[in-house]
């Protein structure tokens, strides 16, 4: 009954929660981030580079092997350096944009943090101070 009992503690916990939540927003988010990558971002570098599409790009190693009719029996064997990129490029982007979401929130985060009130002995301490330096 004792694990039982952690268990539920454990998964009611807030931290858990939290990182539930967290993890269904970042899916959501990268949902996002990877359609303004693919939709937005991507086409208008595909044009400048010549309508080259990163995915496209492979280097053939093997060709397929086909019979008489056509009919391919064994597919080709490709290294795809275009997936590669592709997939660099978005992580790039990504962790931009989580990037700059962090570094709003902690600006945020700052203006709201009020610098802690000094202790009365520190006050004490000043005021001593001052009748000291007036002597």
């Amino acid at each position: 009954m004792g694990l039982l009992k952690e268990f539920k503690e454990f998964s009611v916990k807030g931290n858990a929660i939290d990182l539930a939540v967290g993890v269904i927003i970042g899916t959501a988010f990268g949902k996002i981030v990877s359609s303004i990558v693919n939709d937005i971002i991507m086409p208008p570098i595909g044009l400048l580079i010549g309508g080259v599409d990163f995915k496209g790009l492979k280097f053939i190693m093997k060709n397929p092997v086909t019979d008489a009719t056509g009919k391919v029996i064994t597919d080709a064997v490709t290294l795809n350096y275009g997936n590669f990129i592709q997939t660099t490029f978005d992580f790039m982007i990504i962790a931009f944009c989580i990037f700059m979401l962090v570094k709003t929130l902690n600006a945020f985060k700052r203006k709201e943090e009020k610098p802690p009130e000094p202790k009365e002995e520190v006050e004490l301490l000043k005021e001593i101070r001052d009748a000291l330096t007036k002597k």
